[in-house]
């Protein structure tokens, strides 16, 4: 028996390669989304742990695989931070940046927001008579 060419998982163009560039991408991005709330949460709260933030930064450019000298450029200012004792501007604006292109339904997965529409037809079916 000979399968189709479309059924080689291997195969660049096969639907199955396809499906799963989708998936990835989207998990990509709701990964994204979090590492980019847990930035804002360390640099919102009361503890302003420097490691953290490192890690929230290079975690956010390992999943949007930037290049090695972006990488570069993001430890350096990070070490700037570190001697100036204050967040570099470069750092907020990469992370500004990062979560702009990101799709607003992904993040909204992300942080587990329903959609207005779905939550709109359980008011519609609430009478006044049940209040």
């Amino acid at each position: 028996m000979v399968f189709p060419q479309c059924l080689n998982r291997d195969d660049e163009n096969s639907p199955f390669t396809t499906r799963r560039k989708e998936v990835e991408k989207i998990g990509g991005e709701i990964y994204q989304a979090q590492v980019i709330r847990n930035f804002f949460d360390c640099i919102t709260g009361t503890d302003r742990n420097l490691t953290r933030i490192y890690m929230c930064v290079m975690s956010l450019a390992k999943l949007r695989m930037e290049s090695p000298e972006k990488m570069a450029s993001l430890v350096d200012q990070l070490r700037k931070s570190k001697i100036q004792k204050e967040l570099s501007v470069d750092i907020l604006d990469y992370i500004c940046d990062a979560a702009n292109q990101l799709e607003l339904d992904k993040v909204q997965t992300a942080f587990g927001v329903k959609d207005i529409k779905a939550i709109a037809q359980d008011f519609t079916g609430i009478s006044m008579d049940s209040l």
